[in-house]
């Protein structure tokens, strides 16, 4: 077994997220509440890409959007996706009810319950606009 390294790690930094329409990103995260705190090209004079930090508290999440021909095999990826950023939430029935409220695509028919930590937790997710799975977790 390798030893641990001794890195101070204090939470999620950001999460990372390859998009194919950065201006549908974002605005699907401003209606989660999200705001635009960083915004800047990246890449090659001919070539650039697009990169958008999205806030809500102290959660930070990066879309991207590469520049052409990387921006069409995004599109295509059957991998490489991130499965779901899980956001903690203190009542999952008013989310749920916000988010259903909001007509956003959610998976689940309601908050499913998981025999997770001392007293479970429930749980439900939503897609984004290129697929990405977000959970929205309580635990009980």
């Amino acid at each position: 077994m390798q030893s641990l390294i001794s890195i101070a790690i204090t939470g999620i930094q950001h999460v990372g997220i390859p998009v194919t329409d950065i201006q549908t990103s974002q605005a699907f995260y401003n209606r989660l509440g999200f705001i635009n705190v960083m915004q800047a090209s990246f890449g090659a004079a001919d070539a650039r890409g697009t990169c958008i930090m999205m806030q809500r508290d102290t959660i930070v999440i990066e879309l991207y959007q590469l520049p052409e021909p990387e921006l069409q095999e995004i599109g295509r990826r059957d991998n490489g996706h991130i499965d779901h950023i899980a956001f903690n939430v203190p009542d999952i029935d008013a989310a749920y009810a916000a988010i259903s409220s909001a007509g956003l695509n959610i998976i689940e028919p309601e908050p499913v319950f998981l025999q997770f930590w001392e007293r479970g937790c429930k749980y439900f997710n939503i897609t984004g606009p290129d697929g990405e799975r977000l959970e929205f977790n309580q635990r009980l």
